[in-house]
């Protein structure tokens, strides 16, 4: 097989992408656009009566909002707007390869420390302003151990070479 100048290699396997960065992209892309996709319909549902049990309570943030979203994570509106603003980032960086990857374990290891401040905080204090419940710091524990899998499990096994004229293989 001849190349041309200024050609790029692709492993076996590898997905070609568009000059504009779309096209079918990478497994951790695939793996961040779906997280990020959770996040922006646990951020739509949480605002939906019935899906989140005793709406009328939800309060802007604090740990009075009575508000359980699937009747078991306590959620405010800040909880859900923060939600959403996550999904929104991890779309945008879901672009690229290494945005992606940079999603999926800087993200899990804020969802790793958000858990260690649901452990230490108290439920009823006012440092519980999200509002975090038990449920959610379980939730938060898999959700970031989940997401720093996938950014280390989905590493791409080679890098892209160009491969230049005369070069030797």
């Amino acid at each position: 097989m001849t190349s041309n100048p200024g050609e790029t290699r692709r492993p076996v396997g590898a997905h070609r992408q568009d000059h504009d960065g779309v096209g079918r992209g990478t497994a951790v892309q695939a793996a961040a656009k779906a997280v990020s996709i959770v996040f922006l319909l646990v951020g739509v549902l949480g605002f939906i009566p019935g899906i989140t049990s005793d709406y009328d309570s939800m309060t802007f943030a604090g740990h009075e909002s009575g508000a359980m979203l699937l009747g078991i994570f306590q959620v405010s509106i800040l909880h859900n707007i923060v939600h959403l603003l996550f999904g929104v980032v991890g779309y945008a960086l879901s672009r690229t390869a290494s945005g992606a990857r940079n999603f999926l374990i800087g993200g899990g290891i804020v969802y790793l420390l958000l858990t260690l401040y649901g452990l230490l905080i108290d439920k009823e204090s006012a440092a519980n302003f999200v509002p975090l419940n038990t449920a959610d710091d379980w939730l938060h524990l898999v959700l970031g151990l989940g997401m720093i899998g996938l950014g280390f499990a989905l590493r791409p096994q080679h890098r892209e070479t160009p491969v230049s004229r005369g070069a030797v293989r």
